[in-house]
């Protein structure tokens, strides 16, 4: 056992955040798959282990840790080589304002549980009114971040180097190639994913190689 178990979803994209941190900072984990369509995580033992009942949750020798945010910024301060965040606290204050621009903005109206209620209200899945729903949210952080990243961005989304920001682009471009939004307005954008795809640590976040990957699935 590495002493770090993380449970996770193959295609959430919160957890994905949380992957992708841990391969930068070269941390072995152990994987525990939660079906979140299936319920498993609004269900003990899950409960037990995060009282939301969501993804992901990272098991240490300190307890178990929530939210994807937090839990790259405990990465950080635990282990801080190399880093997930610049140097100076202006720079930090941009990486994450993006970094939340996403995890606070974007996704918490394309979850699971709101696409759930959504359905629930007579807007199902794959029906044209919810993925304008989901479109027009994605849209509408990305609209912010594009400007961002072509002002800071050298490769990736604030310098040449992988950090906070990319933990949570990448993930939510993956979001929004699975839900068919039209990137062509976002070059800078598609420019840090295309660079992130050549990179081991994001390559093998990927939600199409988890051990609970589910082939087709949409």
């Amino acid at each position: 056992m590495s002493g770090l178990v993380l449970h996770s979803m193959w295609r959430a994209t919160a957890p994905y955040r949380v992957r992708i941190g841990l391969n930068l900072k070269g941390l072995d984990y152990d994987y525990a798959s939660v079906d979140l369509v299936g319920g498993e995580g609004r269900r003990e033992p899950y409960l037990a282990k995060n009282r939301q009942g969501l993804v992901p949750t990272l098991e240490t020798a300190d307890g178990p840790l929530t939210q994807s945010l937090a839990i790259l910024e405990w990465l950080e301060e635990t282990h801080p080589e190399p880093p997930l965040l610049p140097e100076t606290p202006q720079e930090r204050q941009i990486v994450r304002a993006m970094a939340e621009i996403i995890a606070c903005d974007i996704h918490p109206l394309n979850n699971l549980r709101v696409l759930q209620a959504l359905s629930r209200m007579g807007h199902p899945f794959g029906a044209e009114d919810q993925t304008k729903w989901i479109h027009g949210w994605i849209a509408a952080g990305f609209d912010a971040l594009e400007p961002m990243i072509a002002r800071h961005g050298q490769g990736f989304a604030f310098g040449a180097a992988p950090g906070m920001a990319d933990c949570c682009l990448v993930p939510q471009v993956y979001s929004a190639h699975r839900y068919g939004l039209d990137l062509a307005p976002y070059p800078a954008i598609r420019a840090v994913a295309a660079r992130a795809a050549e990179q081991p640590a994001f390559a093998a976040a990927h939600p199409d190689r988890q051990p609970d990957t589910t082939p087709g699935a949409r």
